[in-house]
C-alpha cells in the first residue's frame, strides 16, 4: 500500500512494479475519483467512479474502460443499468430518464438499436424495432385510451403498412408514409389524412 500525490491528483492503494495494481483509489484534480481494482495502471475489474456533479458509475472495467455490466446515474436523475463496451452503452439494458420515460432493450454505441420497449409516464408504450435511436422496422404502439398501431416504422414515424385499432376497437388496415396515413386498404379513395 502506498500513496502518491502528483499535481493535486492522488493515488492511494496497491502497487506492482511502479504501477497501480490491485485495490486502490485515484482522486483527480477536478474532484472526480475512481475507487476499485487496477491492473498495470489501468482501471480493471470492479470499481466505482464518481464525478463532482454527482454522476456515478459502478461496474466492470477492462483495461481502463467501462466494459461488462454496470450502472450509471447522471446528475439530472437519469439512470442506466446494463451492458457496456469500450466506455459506451452496448448490449441489453434499462435506461430511465428523469421524467420517468424508460427504454429496456438493445443498445449499440449509446443508441437504442435492435428490439426494445419504450414507455412514457402518461401510459403510452412502444414495443418493437429501433435503429439509431428511432423506431424503425416492425413495432406496436399503444395509447392509454386503448388505441393501437401495429405495423411498419421508419425514422421514428409510421411508414408502410399497418393495423390501427380505433377508440371503438375497430381494426383498420392502412398505408402510412412519413407518419401520415395515406389510405385505408379497403377504401382506396380515402386520400391523405394525418396519422393517428
Amino acid at each position: 500500500m502506498g500513496a502518491v500525490t502528483l499535481f493535486r491528483e492522488v493515488y492511494e492503494g496497491q502497487w506492482r512494479e511502479d504501477k497501480a495494481h490491485g485495490q486502490g483509489m485515484y482522486q483527480h484534480a477536478d474532484g472526480s475519483k475512481y475507487e476499485g481494482q487496477w491492473r498495470d495502471d489501468k482501471q480493471h475489474g470492479k470499481g466505482i467512479e464518481i464525478w463532482p456533479d454527482g454522476a456515478r458509475y459502478q461496474g466492470d472495467y477492462v483495461d481502463g474502460k467501462k466494459n461488462g455490466h454496470g450502472s450509471f446515474m447522471w446528475a439530472d436523475g437519469s439512470s442506466y443499468e446494463g451492458g457496456f463496451s469500450n466506455n459506451e452503452i452496448n448490449g441489453e439494458g434499462l435506461y430511465i430518464w428523469g421524467d420517468r420515460r424508460r427504454y429496456e432493450g438493445q443498445w449499440v454505441n449509446n443508441r437504442m438499436h435492435g428490439h426494445g420497449i419504450f414507455t412514457w409516464a402518461d401510459g403510452r408504450r412502444y414495443e418493437g424495432q429501433y435503429k439509431d435511436d428511432a423506431k424503425d422496422g416492425h413495432g406496436l404502439f399503444l395509447w392509454p385510451d386503448g388505441r393501437k398501431y401495429d405495423g411498419q416504422w421508419r425514422d421514428g414515424k409510421q411508414h408502410g403498412t399497418g393495423y390501427y385499432v380505433t377508440l371503438a376497437q375497430e381494426k383498420k388496415h392502412g398505408v402510412w408514409e412519413d407518419g401520415r396515413r395515406m389510405r385505408w386498404l379497403h377504401d382506396e379513395a380515402a386520400g391523405n389524412h394525418n396519422a393517428v
